[in-house]
């Protein structure tokens, strides 16, 4: 049997995206330090997985766009238990849901953070 660890996500600014997923999630900042290629690295999320949120000294000019390019992340799901109350949190964030959707088995919405990452919230209850 296999289980996802962790994925690894570069952006702008990592501080500020783990401060989002922490807010957000309710999740807690289980590593942080300098990583590979003079960059910095926070590992963001629970006991059992992770986002590993890196970032490298150069500042990034233009739009990442993952859905043009054969390998690139297109988004990232998050299983919640209180998806309306996430909802909120989103918003609160200055961030716009959007692509709402009930289906078998549970029910959806999807945002971009400031870095155009996309994520997938869910609640199957």
């Amino acid at each position: 049997m296999a289980s996802l660890e962790h994925i690894n996500l570069t952006v702008r600014d990592p501080k500020k995206t783990a401060k989002l997923l922490v807010d957000l999630f309710d999740w807690q900042i289980r590593w942080e330090g300098e990583s590979i290629h003079d960059g910095y690295t926070l590992h963001v999320g629970d006991q059992n997985s992770y986002l590993a949120i890196y970032g490298r000294k150069e500042k990034f000019d233009g739009e990442l766009r993952s859905y043009d390019l054969v390998g690139g992340l297109n988004h990232v799901g998050i299983v919640v238990d209180d998806l309306d109350g996430v909802e909120k949190r989103v918003k609160a964030a200055g961030f716009s849901p959007h692509s709402h959707a009930d289906y078998e088995p549970g029910r959806r919405f999807y945002f971009k953070d400031s870095d155009g990452l996309e994520f997938e919230v869910i609640n199957y209850s």
